[in-house]
């Protein structure tokens, strides 16, 4: 509905995976994955309820992985703060909207990934992960906080890996196919 929808497709396609714009309750039934882009995630609530895809997209979501990065992060969260809102409660995670601040606050910082190398993370009005449950692994922090983290098959980052050209966080995620 909203999000960079073309780095994303280019990104997996370079990790060796095949991508597709997924619209529809039957384009959905033809993945075997989903990326949720970055863009504005109350407007994106907005859109899937008008298009009746939140339920289906929650029911993808019990059944196969999805990637959320940044509001994509936030929609698949199970408590969202700053101001509250709905979400999908596909992962045992609490989030904080716009955790950094505003758009002037953006930036684009080096992570250590548990001794894997360090990665290029944008960051654009990026959420907080304020909580991350039990069996939620953590992948990567910035100031002590959760910005990759996955639990079972789904997967957020609250940076955004596409606008970089590390192929780490797509390639995780095409593995979870």
């Amino acid at each position: 509905m909203q999000g960079d929808f073309e780095a994303h497709s280019k990104a997996i396609a370079k990790a060796g995976g095949r991508a597709m714009e997924v619209r529809s309750r039957e384009e959905m039934t033809q993945c075997d994955g989903l990326i949720l882009p970055g863009g504005e995630s109350s407007t994106m609530l907005k859109l899937l309820n008008y298009e009746n895809l939140l339920e289906p997209l929650r029911a993808f979501g019990e059944q196969k992985p999805i990637y959320g990065t940044c509001a994509g992060a936030i929609l698949l969260a199970k408590e969202v703060s700053h101001p509250a809102q709905a979400s999908l409660g596909l992962m045992d995670i609490d989030v904080e909207r716009n955790g950094y601040g505003r758009q002037i606050d953006s930036r684009v910082v080096k992570l250590d990934l548990n001794g894997d190398g360090a990665f290029e993370a944008v960051f654009i009005r990026a959420p907080i992960i304020r909580r991350a449950g039990a069996e939620v692994q953590v992948l990567a922090k910035y100031n002590g906080d959760p910005v990759w983290a996955e639990e079972g098959r789904h997967m957020v980052t609250t940076f955004h890996p596409e606008l970089t050209d590390d192929l780490r966080v797509h390639r995780r995620f095409l593995e979870k196919l």
